[in-house]
Protein backbone atom coordinates (compact mmCIF):
# COMPACT_ATOMS: atom_id res chain seq x y z
CA UNK A 1 0.00 0.00 0.00
CA UNK A 2 2.84 2.35 0.90
CA UNK A 3 4.50 1.77 -2.51
CA UNK A 4 1.26 2.33 -4.39
CA UNK A 5 0.82 5.66 -2.63
CA UNK A 6 4.42 6.71 -3.49
CA UNK A 7 4.00 5.64 -7.11
CA UNK A 8 0.75 7.60 -7.39
CA UNK A 9 2.35 10.64 -5.81
CA UNK A 10 5.25 10.50 -8.26
CA UNK A 11 2.84 10.14 -11.19
CA UNK A 12 0.95 13.20 -10.02
CA UNK A 13 3.92 15.41 -9.13
CA UNK A 14 6.32 14.52 -11.97
CA UNK A 15 4.33 16.25 -14.75
CA UNK A 16 3.83 19.30 -12.55
CA UNK A 17 7.56 19.50 -11.86
CA UNK A 18 8.48 18.99 -15.52
CA UNK A 19 5.99 21.64 -16.65
CA UNK A 20 7.18 24.17 -14.07
CA UNK A 21 10.88 23.60 -14.67
CA UNK A 22 10.45 23.70 -18.44
CA UNK A 23 8.66 27.04 -18.27
CA UNK A 24 11.12 28.85 -16.07
CA UNK A 25 12.82 31.35 -18.30
CA UNK A 26 16.24 32.55 -17.31
CA UNK A 27 17.85 35.62 -18.79
CA UNK A 28 19.61 34.62 -21.96
CA UNK A 29 21.01 38.09 -22.50
CA UNK A 30 24.62 38.26 -21.50
CA UNK A 31 26.02 40.57 -18.83
CA UNK A 32 29.50 41.61 -19.95
CA UNK A 33 32.12 43.98 -18.65
CA UNK A 34 32.63 47.40 -20.15
CA UNK A 35 36.07 46.29 -21.34
CA UNK A 36 34.43 43.41 -23.23
CA UNK A 37 31.85 45.79 -24.71
CA UNK A 38 34.58 48.19 -25.82
CA UNK A 39 36.51 45.34 -27.42
CA UNK A 40 33.39 44.20 -29.29
CA UNK A 41 32.88 47.77 -30.54
CA UNK A 42 36.45 47.88 -31.82
CA UNK A 43 36.21 44.51 -33.56
CA UNK A 44 32.79 44.95 -35.20
CA UNK A 45 31.81 48.31 -36.68
CA UNK A 46 28.30 46.95 -37.46
CA UNK A 47 27.47 46.17 -33.85
CA UNK A 48 24.39 47.97 -32.52
CA UNK A 49 25.07 50.17 -29.49
CA UNK A 50 21.87 51.01 -27.67
CA UNK A 51 21.58 53.80 -25.10
CA UNK A 52 18.32 53.37 -23.17
CA UNK A 53 18.49 56.64 -21.22
CA UNK A 54 16.21 59.61 -21.85
CA UNK A 55 16.84 61.85 -24.89
CA UNK A 56 18.09 64.58 -22.54
CA UNK A 57 20.62 62.24 -20.95
CA UNK A 58 21.69 61.01 -24.38
CA UNK A 59 22.23 64.60 -25.60
CA UNK A 60 24.46 65.34 -22.61
CA UNK A 61 26.93 62.70 -23.80
CA UNK A 62 26.82 59.17 -25.17
CA UNK A 63 29.05 56.43 -26.55
CA UNK A 64 30.10 57.01 -30.15
CA UNK A 65 27.74 55.44 -32.71
CA UNK A 66 25.06 54.71 -30.09
CA UNK A 67 21.39 55.11 -30.90
CA UNK A 68 18.93 56.31 -28.32
CA UNK A 69 15.82 54.28 -27.57
CA UNK A 70 14.61 55.09 -24.05
CA UNK A 71 13.87 52.06 -21.89
CA UNK A 72 10.35 53.36 -21.29
CA UNK A 73 9.59 53.22 -25.02
CA UNK A 74 10.46 49.51 -25.29
CA UNK A 75 7.21 47.66 -24.84
CA UNK A 76 5.41 44.69 -26.30
CA UNK A 77 6.18 45.17 -29.97
CA UNK A 78 9.24 45.10 -32.18
CA UNK A 79 11.33 48.24 -31.94
CA UNK A 80 11.39 50.00 -35.33
CA UNK A 81 15.08 50.86 -35.13
CA UNK A 82 16.01 47.25 -34.29
CA UNK A 83 14.84 45.35 -37.34
CA UNK A 84 17.26 42.42 -37.15
CA UNK A 85 16.44 40.22 -34.15
CA UNK A 86 19.72 38.34 -34.60
CA UNK A 87 21.99 41.39 -34.68
CA UNK A 88 24.38 41.85 -31.77
CA UNK A 89 23.08 44.61 -29.51
CA UNK A 90 25.16 46.23 -26.76
CA UNK A 91 22.93 47.95 -24.19
CA UNK A 92 23.80 50.55 -21.59
CA UNK A 93 22.15 53.29 -19.51
CA UNK A 94 23.39 55.58 -16.74
CA UNK A 95 24.04 53.09 -13.94
CA UNK A 96 22.96 49.67 -15.23
CA UNK A 97 19.39 49.37 -13.95
CA UNK A 98 17.50 50.47 -17.08
CA UNK A 99 19.86 48.54 -19.35
CA UNK A 100 18.98 45.32 -17.50
CA UNK A 101 15.28 46.10 -17.84
CA UNK A 102 15.64 46.88 -21.55
CA UNK A 103 17.70 43.74 -22.18
CA UNK A 104 15.02 41.64 -20.52
CA UNK A 105 12.23 43.30 -22.53
CA UNK A 106 14.10 42.86 -25.81
CA UNK A 107 14.76 39.24 -24.95
CA UNK A 108 11.02 38.68 -24.45
CA UNK A 109 10.41 40.29 -27.86
CA UNK A 110 12.64 37.66 -29.46
CA UNK A 111 15.95 39.48 -29.80
CA UNK A 112 18.61 36.85 -29.29
CA UNK A 113 22.05 38.43 -29.30
CA UNK A 114 21.91 40.94 -26.44
CA UNK A 115 24.85 42.12 -24.34
CA UNK A 116 24.20 44.35 -21.33
CA UNK A 117 27.22 46.22 -19.97
CA UNK A 118 25.92 48.56 -17.30
CA UNK A 119 26.13 52.31 -17.09
CA UNK A 120 27.90 55.16 -18.79
CA UNK A 121 28.71 56.69 -15.40
CA UNK A 122 31.68 54.28 -15.16
CA UNK A 123 32.55 54.21 -18.90
CA UNK A 124 36.20 55.15 -19.36
CA UNK A 125 36.52 54.90 -23.14
CA UNK A 126 35.22 58.34 -24.11
CA UNK A 127 31.89 59.85 -25.02
CA UNK A 128 30.59 62.23 -27.69
CA UNK A 129 28.03 65.02 -27.51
Amino acid sequence: MKYIFLAALILILAPIYLFASGNQKTNSYKKISQAEAYEMMQENSNIMILDVRTPEEFASGHIKNAINIPNESIGNSIVNELTDKNAAILIYCRSGNRSKQAASKLEKLGYGNIYEFGGINTWKYGIVK
